[in-house]
């Protein structure tokens, strides 16, 4: 039997799935359904309790973890590198984008109107709710949960921001490095723990068959990619020593 929640209409199995695509149970359901009722739904169904108390605390929690992490694992950039590394990352573009992979859109509270008018594909709700869900994740488990929930969507996305134009990422110049200096292609050795869901990685590049550099993250690629950094860092660092 299907269960369905006479506050918003969304049966059980819809938040399940929802609540599948974001890698999160939630203990208390209720911050989940605030968090997707749009004020369109709320004017509509007499519930004053919108998802826009929930965007704004989102927003703050969102760009406090994105700055944290490009402080810990960008330490070559300046500050005004790290604000353009965040501002590209948070902004309603993007925002949207994950919530679209998410599928955030077809679990929103709309009203008639809006849902009439295509609001489960619109920019500007897609981004709004997807702050006020990771607000809500902050308030039903933590800071921690919402740090990895946040990073397991936006990782890649930040690594790809930092590498600035051209896309040179690191394992990119670092391949570039070792070729130059006839030192042969690196070697990647990941390692996963944790269950599917909520996956980490540890990546160390060999160069020569020793390791010289090692990294984690919420993906292969970041992982890979903070390992590449701390080897393309202390190649740089030798080669300027040599020539100081």
């Amino acid at each position: 039997m299907t269960h369905t929640s006479a506050r918003n209409g969304l049966n059980t199995e819809a938040l399940e799935a929802l609540e599948t695509n974001i890698g999160h149970r939630f203990n208390d359901r209720e911050v989940l359904l605030r968090a997707l009722a749009h004020r369109s739904w709320c004017a509509e169904n007499g519930d004053e309790d919108s998802n826009e108390r929930l965007e704004f605390l989102g927003d703050s929690v969102l760009g406090l973890v994105v700055s944290h992490y490009v402080f810990e694992h960008f330490p070559h950039l300046p500050e005004g590198q790290l604000s353009e590394v965040r501002a590209g990352v948070v902004n309603a573009r993007v925002l949207a984008e994950v919530a679209a992979d998410l599928a955030l859109g077809d679990s929103l509270l709309l009203g008639k109107g809006e849902d009439g008018a295509g609001g489960r594909a619109k920019q500007s709700i897609l981004a709004d709710a997807l702050e006020a869900l990771i607000a809500a994740v902050f308030l039903d488990a933590g800071f921690a949960a919402a740090r990895d929930f946040v990073l397991g969507q936006f990782g890649d996305r930040i690594a790809e921001a930092a590498a600035g134009p051209g896309g040179r990422d690191y394992k990119t110049r670092l391949q570039e490095l070792t070729a130059q200096r006839s030192l042969g292609r690196p070697r990647y050795v990941v390692r996963s723990e944790g269950p599917d869901h909520a996956k980490h990685f540890y990546a160390t590049v060999m160069v020569r068959d020793e390791p010289f550099g090692e990294g984690e993250g919420r993906s292969k690629k970041q992982a890979e990619q903070a390992a590449a950094w701390v080897a393309y860092s202390h190649l740089q660092e030798g080669a300027d020593a040599g020539t100081a």
